[in-house]
């Protein structure tokens, strides 16, 4: 009979009778009484009272009565803390049994109950478990020192254990090592600061030795270990890909994963030339394919992993498109998945193949699976240029067949291929004009309002199409307003006699009986605008809009990059890192793809910490380039339309109302040289155009106005807040220069120190002339020449772009790298007129301190990327070390003499400045000008001595001595720093400055 029996039982009376079977003397009889129990506790009953009668049962040889009495005291061990201590005893003595298999269970059990009076009391029975000569025994208790950790971190590390379980990873046994790994992995997840797991190139060794022999779940532990690890060069990174390659082949979907995550992170340090690179790419689409063919559920979350690695490695699976075909049993969720890859691995070499599946998915009964399929066919349209032809013929075709869910997501799709492909394709608009009392949804609606409004002048009657909609207004969502409120102002700034009275309705509707603060908003700017300057409406309302991107549901590449290190975990399902679901003290760890690197180069490892030295309140040091990838051809460059960035972040100083959309620095200044903005009068005329207008709108101060349909609003920048004079503040520059502009010069050292000889005013800062950045022949007859500057605490970038093709350009953005002082632009690139053939432009961009930091070699680079109507280019140029040297960098005599004291010898660097006409005096004005501050100057034996202190805008110091001899023409230079790697750099500018 099986063991359902115990669950049937519906005495009363029960727990005595338990209670006296419990004791009895017959063996067979107590270990029936006990199952008895087990069964009761399963189902929910109290059996508590019975806890000193299962204790007694402990005394047992029979190894199936000690598992169930041990079950139960850990279920009732913390109810009953008091009784369960006496158990202690049993559980010291069984980890003494001859019998491995009760050592085993004894500490097993040890770790899982709960209770802190117990816990000291098993330090000495696990410090033995784990020497123990059985494995079995030595596994079981690594992984109870996890749990006791988690119980009394404090307890585990007094006791030595963490150290114990170090020495595991050394063990002879395979298991044994995967448990260690297992544990310490785990104790680090809540210690993330903690460097635990020592990764170093011999302990890998020992644990790809043990991965051939461990147990599916041993391999999962060990190879997740591994994927922590960053390999010092490409040859390490090489030789632990090909020792984990062959787990790819095992039958276990989440051992395969795990060895995939190893491998996409370590093949960021392969270089792409080399042949093995190309055998890896080849050797990772058969396992993924493989995860294919299992059950739905197993496949759903294979395919999420495959999305992410197919957004990072397109190429491993390219040719693998027949995979992804929708088969007709799939469940619902493994379609729509299947579908998004596709659409992904799309490309000029299978797009008709592609089409034709989506076509034939489109004619399908499933509501859900037929609109994504339509939408498909439109990201076709927009990915794959050649294409867009075949795919709008498809939609034109799936619109006859009337369908209405099948009509309104066509129209959703071609409102976007209209905006990839400006004046191609609008011969579709009757076509669409014809179902629009079809259209039930919003979002359909709202495409097709759009499309009204962008295409007002060639439709005959879109006047009557847009007063149809706006007849049911307050009916519509939020989405449908906001679109019919722009389209009709479209409307009227194309067709303005005909269409005074829609205009005015729409505007009173939006404003007057709206309880939506974002159509009030944009219903008062459109009111605001179009009474106060129609030309400058029309500019706003109808500027040219930006070319949608070909991909607009990517993953953001950093978050990407973290996705991946967490392949085969719930973060890579949810497609969200753990901080964004894990809840909990646990510190989650945020986890980056390591930078590529040539043969030889090392990449610090993050455990092994910053390579400067630092004080006890450090200066943030730049990190290793092992710690991030900067990868420009991730960049996103479309143009930023949501409001002014923030102003850049440099010592002391505020920017204040930066115009970044206008002139820049300059219209700070009082530069008039740019043309100003928009002229909006600041007295309210009745306008000519509306004739039939109310009153004027009353004062309204927007709560938000964010970013919008209409490209170019945002030019008009500044504060958007009511008040009688509409429109004042739309991108005015302030009236004065902001009081932290006034930078005080230093006037000289002779008050300070009373030392005599002292140092005049500063003379101007060194600018570096301009230099070709990127030359014509690089970049498809683009030329860039530029340089740095620092002005009143500002870094900007000054640049000349030539066009010297035959064609315009236009749509200028640019994008930065991650570089060593997280240099960034501050603001769009501002190139307000089109470049046409054989013209130049100067642009200036302002520059913040504030991007993502990664160190350069040398530590000066920038790589930046600049996009344009015709493609994007990249190029690297050095900036000046001055540009980041900060105003407030004078130090205090004291605190200069402290910290030399302070900062190490081995932190000292020794130059020479060879041909070097200047006296010191000239010298240090020179210097000055560059924000290289003089705090002291004395002269020993003929030589002068200049004590100077520069600031970088990342708050390190650094501190110097210059010897000037006279009539020596050649200078000698100490630099002291906490972070000596830039001392290079501070000495090339010294020489850069002193010599021009």
């Amino acid at each position: 009979m099986t063991d359902s029996k115990y669950f049937t039982t519906t005495k009363k009376g029960e727990i005595f009778e338990l209670k006296a079977e419990l004791n009895s003397d017959k063996k067979e009889k107590k270990k029936e009484a006990v199952k008895k129990v087990i069964a009761s506790m399963t189902v929910g009953k109290d059996v508590s009272a019975l806890f000193p009668d299962v204790v007694n049962c402990m005394q047992t040889d029979n190894l199936e009565l000690k598992k169930l009495v041990y079950l139960y005291l850990m279920n009732y061990a913390k109810s009953q803390p008091d009784m369960a201590i006496m158990a202690v005893n049993t559980f010291v003595k069984d980890c003494e049994d001859p019998n491995p298999l009760i050592r085993a269970l004894a500490v097993r059990t040890m770790g899982c109950i709960r209770v802190d009076k117990i816990t000291e009391y098993l330090c000495e029975p696990l410090r033995k478990c784990l020497k123990d000569e059985d494995p079995y025994v030595r596994k079981t208790a690594a992984v109870c020192v996890a749990k006791l950790h988690d119980i009394n971190a404090q307890l585990v590390e007094d006791q030595g254990f963490l150290d114990t379980l170090k020495d595991l990873i050394s063990d002879s046994n395979p298991m044994v090592v995967a448990n260690a790994v297992a544990a310490l992995s785990e104790i680090a997840e809540s210690h993330p600061n903690s460097n635990l797991l020592d990764l170093n190139p011999q302990t890998i060794n020992k644990l790809l030795t043990a991965l051939n022999e461990c147990t599916e779940w041993g391999q999962i532990f060990i190879l997740d270990c591994l994927a922590n690890y960053t390999p010092r060069d490409d040859r390490e990174s090489q030789s632990i890909c090909e020792r984990v390659t062959p787990r790819l082949s095992h039958a276990n979907s989440a051992v395969v994963l795990s060895a995939v995550k190893v491998l996409m992170k370590f093949m960021e340090m392969l270089p792409k030339d080399l042949d093995y690179y190309g055998t890896l790419l080849k050797k990772l689409a058969p396992p993924l394919v493989t995860l294919l063919s299992a059950e739905p559920e197993l496949q759903y979350v294979a395919l999420r992993n495959i999305n992410l690695i197919v957004q990072r490695r397109p190429e491993i699976l390219k040719h693998e498109m027949k995979v992804f075909f929708v088969k007709y049993n799939d469940p619902i969720y493994v379609k729509l998945e299947k579908l998004d890859i596709m659409i992904r691995l799309a490309s000029q070499a299978n797009i008709a193949q592609v089409l034709a599946e989506l076509k034939e998915y489109a004619t399908e009964v499933d509501v859900d699976f037929v609109r994504k399929a339509v939408r498909a066919i439109g990201r076709c349209a927009i990915k794959v240029e050649q294409s867009a032809e075949r795919c709008v013929s498809t939609l034109l075709d799936l619109i006859q067949t009337k369908v209405n869910y099948v009509v309104q997501e066509a129209i959703v799709v071609i409102k976007d291929i209209f905006r990839k492909y400006p004046n191609k394709y609008e011969s579709v608009i009757a076509t669409l004009c014809e179902n629009l009392d079809s259209l039930d949804e919003p979002e359909a609606r709202a495409a097709m309002i759009w499309i009204v409004g962008e295409y007002a002048e060639r439709i005959d009657n879109a006047d009557e199409l847009l007063e149809s909609f706006l007849e049911g207004f307050h009916d519509e969502s939020t989405q449908v307003q906001l679109q019919l409120l722009t389209a009709i102002v479209k409307l009227f700034l194309k067709k303005p006699t005909e269409t005074q009275e829609l205009v005015q309705q729409v505007l009173s509707l939006a404003t007057q009986d709206s309880d939506n603060p974002d159509l009030r908003d944009r219903g008062y700017i459109y009111w605001r605008l179009l009474s106060t300057d129609p030309v400058a409406a029309k500019e706003v309302v109808l500027a040219e809009k930006p070319l949608i991107s070909e991909e607009t549901d990517l993953i953001e590449p950093t978050l990407l990059e973290e996705l991946i290190c967490h392949i085969g975990t719930l973060a890579s399902v949810y497609h969200k890192p753990p901080s964004a679901f894990v809840e909990g003290s646990r510190g989650v760890q945020h986890k980056r793809l390591p930078g590529s690197t040539g043969s030889g180069e090392s990449v610090e490892s993050p455990d092994t910490g910053s390579a400067a030295g630092v004080s006890e309140a450090p200066p943030a040091v730049i990190p290793s380039q092992g710690d991030l990838l900067g990868d420009l051809l991730n960049l996103d460059l479309t143009p930023t339309t949501t409001g002014p960035p923030p102003p850049p972040a440099s010592s002391g100083m505020q920017l204040g109302a930066m115009d970044l959309l206008g002139g820049g620095l300059d219209s700070l200044m009082g530069d008039e040289s740019e043309p100003p903005p928009i002229p909006l009068r600041t007295d309210t005329p009745q306008s000519p155009q509306l004739p039939h207008q109310s009153p004027s709108p009353p004062d309204y101060s927007p709560t938000e106005v964010g970013p919008r349909d209409h490209a170019g609003l945002v030019k008009l920048g500044g504060d958007l807040g009511g008040g009688p004079a509409i429109g004042t503040g739309f991108g005015a520059p302030p009236a004065t220069m902001p009081a932290s502009f006034n930078v005080p010069v230093s006037g000289g050292l002779d008050d300070l120190f009373d030392l005599g000889g002292g140092v005049g005013m500063a003379m101007g800062a060194f600018n570096p002339p301009k230099t070709v950045w990127l030359p014509a022949m690089k970049a498809k007859g683009l030329e860039i020449s530029g340089t740095f500057v620092r002005r009143a605490g500002v870094i900007q970038m000054e640049m000349t772009l030539t066009n010297k093709a035959m064609s315009v350009m236009t749509d200028f953005a640019i994008q930065f790298n991650r570089n060593s002082f997280g240099l960034a632009p501050a603001g769009p690139l501002q190139v307000l007129s089109p470049l046409s053939p054989n013209q130049s432009i100067e642009a200036v961009l302002p520059l913040s301190t504030v991007g993502p930091v990664m160190k350069m070699e040398p530590l000066n680079n920038l790589q930046v990327a600049v996009k344009n109507n015709i493609d994007v280019f990249y190029f690297s140029c050095q900036y000046p070390i001055s540009m980041l040297f900060a105003e407030d960098g004078k130090m205090d005599r004291q605190v200069f003499l402290a910290t030399w004291k302070d900062i190490p010898n081995d932190n000292e660097s020794q130059f020479q400045i060879k041909d070097c006409h200047l006296n010191s005096d000239a010298a240090s004005n020179k210097l000055q000008g560059s924000n290289i501050f003089t705090i002291a100057k004395r002269t020993v034996e003929g030589q002068d001595m200049l004590y100077q202190s520069m600031k970088l805008t990342n708050g390190i110091w650094v501190l110097a001595e210059l010897r000037v001899q006279a009539g020596n023409p050649n200078y000698t230079i100490s630099l002291k720093c906490r972070a000596p790697e830039v001392s290079q750099c501070v000495f090339q500018n010294y020489e850069t400055v002193l010599k021009n």
